[in-house]
């Protein structure tokens, strides 16, 4: 719920106006307090940030990072702001965690943008909360940003359990190597088969996909991964796996970035239905990972559960 004085309490959570559903829903959740964060933009393009007047001691902030170079500097200016209102612990609430594939230098000269955006948000918070976080090469969360507490929850489950309310017994696979990690979390959950594609990219919409020898001819297929981006690696795979005979080709994602003309291309190429988590608020979301946030939230705040109504 929202309040006009948000002070009181040892703990608060605050959003901007755009994800304001769905952090009301954790805040009533997780017993939490909500303020709203305002925002001007100057005609330079600058920002201009209101929070409350005064904080509580400790203060959730929620913001997923899809479209992230904007969101960077508003958690700069939000965060340090916060601590000057009152703030002595800060947490981040970003169900997407942007800029984390980069973690190497695959050319001299590139920037490790995981390395660096990492640091910079260590630097502003004390923990964060995220889902799915696209890791690869460094395995741990911590290790990406170096925080005293780093949670990391995941859609797979839930996306499973919606899967299986959809179809009997699908076959789940992953569109790549790098979805196996979430592809056999879920499918470990109601013991169904899976396997993952091998693909190659050669650019931004240019790939080639590889099915598995799993025999795939009359099955229900569930395309299983944590992003859908532009859509074309999901394409493929839904092509190559309708021509391999599957009855047919669902996909379950995490975080439903989805540019451009990503969901038409993917339906185009013969994907059913499309589910995905509220991570980013999307017309395909199906589920909602607030519950399992809001849990967490409950253990670091020490709030006793839902708040009144």
């Amino acid at each position: 719920m929202i309040t006009d004085d948000i002070s009181r309490g040892e703990a608060c959570l605050l959003c901007f106006e755009d994800e304001q559903a769905t952090a009301t829903a954790a805040a009533d959740a997780a017993g939490l307090p909500l303020g709203v964060i305002s925002r001007h933009r100057f005609p330079d393009g600058e920002l201009r940030l209101k929070l409350p007047q005064a904080l509580p001691a400790q203060v959730v902030l929620w913001r997923s990072l899809h479209h992230p170079n904007q969101k960077l500097v508003e958690l700069l200016l939000a965060a340090q702001t916060a601590r000057t209102l009152g703030a002595r612990h800060l947490t981040l609430v970003a169900p997407y965690l942007a800029y984390m594939r980069q973690d190497m230098a695959f050319n001299p000269g590139e920037a490790v943008s995981q390395r660096i955006v990492g640091q910079f948000l260590a630097g502003l918070f004390d923990s964060l909360i995220t889902v799915d976080p696209h890791l690869h090469r460094v395995v741990t969360l911590d290790e990406a940003v170096p925080v005293n507490d780093a949670v990391v929850l995941s859609g797979a489950p839930l996306l499973a359990d919606h899967a299986a309310s959809r179809r009997n017994a699908p076959l789940l696979m992953g569109p790549d190597e790098e979805s196996a990690q979430w592809v056999g979390l879920a499918a470990g959950r109601h013991g169904w088969d899976h396997a993952v594609c091998r693909k190659l990219r050669r650019g931004d919409h240019d790939v080639s996909i590889e099915l598995p020898a799993l025999p795939v001819a009359g099955r229900a297929v569930v395309l299983m991964d944590d992003v859908a981006s532009s859509g074309h690696t999901v394409a493929q795979a839904t092509r190559q796996l309708l021509a391999a005979g599957a009855a047919s080709v669902d996909l379950a994602v995490t975080h439903a970035l989805f540019a451009a003309d990503a969901v038409q291309l993917i339906r185009d190429a013969g994907v059913g239905e499309i589910w995905s988590t509220d991570c980013i608020a999307h017309p395909t979301n199906a589920v909602s990972v607030v519950p399992a946030v809001a849990a967490v939230l409950r253990q670091l705040t020490g709030s006793d559960g839902p708040a009144p109504r």
